[in-house]
């Protein structure tokens, strides 16, 4: 009887994780050359860090290097790690953390301390040193950048909130309310009281008015038998609580500024509609408006606002690249969201080319079949007798100028032109109101500098910016937000917010020269 061919058995490469090694491989062979930890600690060795070293004390215990510290958080925001008991943990078990710390196991208070405190005021300046590195070695320019903006959602609870209108509608109540127990006194009220026929907050609402109307009320009403008690109850209420409710809503006008809300968790924080909602309806969140500045897909320039729109964003962003740099740029291309007449006049008197488009830039492009032969810009215009034209000839005279001042102060002036008769005209359907004559308003500044912007956009030069502009900046958001996951700040308040957005640049950055 034969036997059986045994089984022959698979190949495996030796196994024995107990090996013991007479010669350990070291960290520098584990971490491949072009590895990005490697671009890390030579971008970090290669810039100064002389201020940074001035953030600390030279009391008490030793203290983690910051150069080792600053190499760890660069290097975990370039590998999406954001959380500082995640960094920790890296410095213990990945093998390109431990080599950049030398072995160090900062704990997360130490990371969070580094980041949120002893970076203030000092990681702008190594964002800019790092810049002007790559700018010698001719990766980027920081003289022809391309802007463009995003919102990124605030560290706050988004149920607690503060609204601006909110409060203004309060404290109107509150003058009513007031207004209301005025009146019944001087129905009541003596000559001998002496009660002005209006109380002090009728004009303005605030802490000193609103005491002076309750004390004078008590005063008036409070020896007054003839007082029926549910305005004894209404005065003893407002008496109680309104003292310190309009307290506490200067105290949060104050904090809002020029905003129209604030984040109770988070009172940098604006509510702001966010693009990448997962209900794609725009859910409003505390956010910052994060601006930033690119070159061949690097980050020049960043900085943090708290305006859901772009557009009075634009010139403190300009600002700040001048004082990063010592200069502004050159050119400056970015879209529509940032053509108004300020920003257009800032770019142009600073002698900066603006490739920045306009609200109605490219319907003007397509002419009458873009914008429709009945719009405003297809008039005809008589500079001498400064008047327009309708459709069907008749004059459309001038009636007189408005200004305008926006939410930054700056002050526009618009003309104001109108025709007469346009019930009777055939084309009243299509050209107007049907009730009203029509009136067109031309702003001749703002025109000027439509005429400058189209000129420069469509030659040459304007063309290849206009094409760059959408994979150069745009990219970039798109690779930090969707590619490493970076929606939501870490840290609480502008500040910490500019430090952590100056740690995603650097990233972005460093990858960009590993990649």
């Amino acid at each position: 009887m034969s036997s059986k061919p045994s089984r022959k058995l698979p190949a495996f490469k030796p196994y024995d994780q107990h090996q013991l090694m007479a010669f350990p491989p070291t960290f520098e062979e584990l971490l491949p050359e072009n590895h990005p930890a490697r671009v890390v600690d030579q971008v970090i060795n290669s810039i100064k860090i002389q201020p940074l070293l001035k953030a600390y004390s030279q009391l008490g215990a030793s203290n983690y290097h910051p150069q080792c510290l600053l190499k760890v958080l660069v290097y975990a925001y370039v590998t999406n790690i954001y959380s500082s008991r995640k960094i920790s943990q890296a410095c213990r078990e990945n093998v390109a953390f431990m080599w950049l710390s030398g072995m160090n196991r900062p704990d997360h208070n130490t990371i969070n301390r580094f980041r949120g405190v002893r970076l203030k005021k000092i990681l702008q300046k190594v964002f800019n040193e790092i810049v002007m590195l790559l700018a010698k070695e001719g990766l980027l320019s920081i003289e022809e950048v391309y802007t463009d903006g995003t919102k990124i959602e605030a560290n706050a609870n988004r149920y607690s909130f503060v609204w601006k209108n909110s409060i203004l509608r309060n404290k109107e109540k509150m003058k009513q309310q007031l207004a209301e127990i005025w009146k019944y006194a001087q129905h009541i009220a003596t000559e001998e009281d002496n009660l002005p026929p209006e109380p002090p907050t009728n004009q303005k609402i605030d802490q000193q008015r609103i005491k002076q109307t309750v004390d004078k009320l008590n005063e008036v009403l409070g020896k007054k038998d003839a007082v029926d008690s549910g305005t004894k109850n209404k005065l003893r209420h407002i008496t109680k609580t309104y003292p310190a409710r309009i307290e506490k809503y200067e105290e949060q006008e104050a904090i809002l500024e020029n905003r129209g809300s604030y984040s109770k968790t988070d009172t940098d924080a604006t509510f702001m509609r966010m693009k990448d909602d997962h209900s794609g309806k725009g859910t409003l969140k505390p956010g910052y408006n994060v601006q930033i500045s690119t070159s061949n897909q690097y980050i020049v320039n960043y900085s943090i606002h708290p305006n859901p729109t772009d557009t009075l964003t634009l010139i403190p962003h300009i600002e700040l690249h001048g004082q990063r740099f010592g200069k502004l740029p050159k050119s400056v291309t970015a879209d529509a969201g940032y053509g108004s007449q300020e920003n257009y006049e800032f770019l142009l008197i600073n002698s900066i080319n603006p490739f920045v488009k306009y609200n109605m830039f490219d319907l003007d492009q397509r002419g009458p079949v873009g914008r429709g032969l009945f719009h405003s810009s297809e008039l005809s215009y008589d500079h001498k007798k400064d008047e327009f034209t309708c459709p069907s000839g008749q004059p459309m005279k001038f009636i007189g100028t408005r200004e305008q001042e926006t939410s930054s102060g700056y002050r526009q002036t618009t003309r104001h032109y109108r025709t007469e008769g346009c019930s009777t005209c055939e084309m009243h359907g299509s050209c107007r109101i049907p009730t009203v004559d029509r009136v067109v308003s031309l702003n001749p500044q703002l025109e000027a500098y439509k005429r400058t912007a189209t000129e420069l956009l469509n030659s040459d030069q304007g063309r290849a910016h206009r094409k760059k502009r959408c994979y150069d900046v745009e990219s970039v958001f798109g690779n930090i937000k969707k590619n490493h996951g970076f929606k939501r700040f870490m840290l609480r308040g502008k500040q910490k917010v500019e430090i952590e957005m100056g740690l995603l640049a650097i990233a972005q950055n460093i990858r960009k020269k590993a990649a």
